[in-house]
């Protein structure tokens, strides 16, 4: 039993399952705050638990007799857990590459453990019943860390699972109450963190809905009715289209800006943008309105200066992307459509944006302000963007730039203090502002240090009323929270004045 190739074994196992658990569990799939993970979840809690209670006793106790027919009956039990595991897995998400791998691994490490382990185990359970206990040093050690810290992951994802029940995202059918019945309606970047909400929302209202994706697995997952076209030639020109929503382009926020990222995150969206041009142009009938894409970026870092649509912009990275994305949008107004371009803000859900990236480090009381935390955070709610993107095609008086951001603007600290309340931790680990700008530059600078007060004048001005105005009420709802608070109504004189 003191074999130092199984205790190696182990700790192997150990790693790798810290691995998965850190890196997939928590850091990119964010499996707590997935409400279809909740079977998963479950099945991760139990498992950690008998995982806890195989390291204590391989630990620091030899079972004997009856004991060790239990000790085999608990391995049985993780093989089988396991494998229902696998199954929820497949059915539930997509692996990522990386942890399909890390399973693999993880199977055939556990079957030499068990290679190893199960003779012991035999001999010790022709014994008499009873318990001796032992120590095997540093692995006696590892074995005390390991169990505490699978137990404590159990609970978490125990409660997670829990938690689920309430973060059940709403009917998306209402939604997509402003547009008229029976819409067609073509989305490119369906497949994203805002457009499978919005292709949810119209298919669940009866629209028909055409799909724009090089991603056949992903769109896949997306609701039906609905087409899916890999290429704008697969449309004739006989095809009738009311609406085009453009929300294509490489994630902007996914990463240091190289070089190479940042002609991929201009040519990603200046491409696509440019074949739905010479789509609408050789169609029999345009669509009607097409509604695209840009960000509060565009005005560059403006300090407190409260800005709407026409608000002059400041130079930054960000603006000339918008401002190349926007112009190819506006041009397709030649051929006919009303455009609309959505200036959107930091958009917020648990499936995906900037706060699934936060819920992590604040949900483990690691959360703080990034800088001074005196830059301001322009927001949205998924959810009022999918309706404002629905308002924008139904509502005829929307042109040209349209900031798509909640009426009450927050500063970053103010941001971080409303998300530790809601998850009822402290805010501890401010981010240095000159760490962030040595390790990130210019992505730092615009994307974490810098900011927008950005105000949706134009937006109210057309009748649109946003759902969730506060963050902190927006938060609540989002996290499954809701307290029932309403929010305050704006009018767009209001916004003008930067109230």
């Amino acid at each position: 039993m003191t074999s130092t190739l199984l205790w190696s074994l182990i700790a192997v196992q150990i790693a790798m399952g810290a691995f998965d658990t850190l890196y997939h569990h928590e850091l990119t799939e964010r499996l707590a705050w997935r409400p279809s993970q909740r079977g998963e979840l479950r099945l991760h809690a139990v498992r950690n638990w008998l995982y806890a209670l195989l390291f204590l006793t391989l630990g620091f106790v030899e079972p004997k007799g009856f004991l060790a027919w239990i000790v085999m009956g608990v391995l049985i039990v993780e093989v089988i857990i396991t494998l229902m595991d696998f199954v929820e897995e497949d059915l539930s998400r997509r692996l990522p590459a990386t942890e399909r791998v890390n399973h693999t691994l993880l199977a055939l490490n556990y079957g030499a453990i068990l290679v190893l382990i199960l003779p012991v185990l035999l001999g010790w359970a022709g014994e008499a019943t009873g318990m001796a206990w032992v120590s095997h040093g540093a692995w006696s050690l590892l074995a005390l860390i390991a169990s505490l810290s699978v137990a404590v992951f159990g609970l978490r994802d125990w409660f997670a699972a829990e938690r689920s029940e309430r973060l059940g995202l709403a009917s998306a059918a209402g939604l997509a109450d402003a547009l008229a019945p029976a819409q067609k309606i073509l989305v490119t970047g369906g497949t994203g963190f805002v457009g499978q909400r919005l292709v949810a929302s119209l298919a669940a209202a009866g629209h028909e809905v055409t799909v724009l994706t090089r991603d056949g697995a992903k769109a896949a997952a997306l609701p039906a009715p609905l087409r899916v076209v890999t290429s704008l030639d697969q449309l004739p020109g006989d095809t009738r289209l009311d609406a085009i929503v453009n929300l294509a382009g490489e994630p902007i926020a996914d990463g240091l800006w190289t070089r190479a990222k940042r002609r991929a995150i201009l040519a990603s969206r200046l491409r696509t943008t440019r074949r739905l041009a010479k789509l609408v142009a050789r169609l029999d009938r345009p669509p009607s309105v097409v509604v695209s894409g840009s960000a509060v970026g565009w005005y560059g870092s403006r300090g407190d200066e409260g800005l709407v649509e026409s608000s002059p912009a400041a130079p930054a990275f960000t603006h000339r992307v918008c401002e190349a994305w926007e112009r190819e949008a506006m041009d397709i107004a030649a051929f006919g459509p009303r455009i609309v371009v959505l200036r959107t803000g930091l958009v917020l859900g648990v499936e995906g944006g900037l706060l699934a990236r936060l819920l992590m480090p604040f949900e483990f009381g690691l959360g703080g302000r990034i800088g001074s935390g005196r830059q301001w955070m322009s927001w949205i709610s998924r959810d009022d963007l999918v309706r404002l993107i629905c308002h924008a095609v139904a509502t005829p008086s929307p042109s040209g730039p349209v900031n798509a951001t909640a009426p009450e603007p927050v500063r970053n600290a103010d941001f971080s203090a409303f998300l530790a309340r809601q998850l009822r931790r402290p805010v501890l680990l401010p981010l240095p502002a000159r760490l962030l700008h040595g390790l990130g530059r210019d992505f730092a600078d615009e994307m974490l240090l810098g900011g927008q007060r950005v105000l949706p004048q134009k937006a109210l001005a057309s009748g649109f009323r946003f759902r969730h105005v506060r963050l902190d009420t927006a938060l609540a709802s989002i996290l499954g929270q809701d307290e029932g608070q309403e929010a305050p109504v704006h009018s767009a004189a209001m916004v003008a004045a930067g109230k």
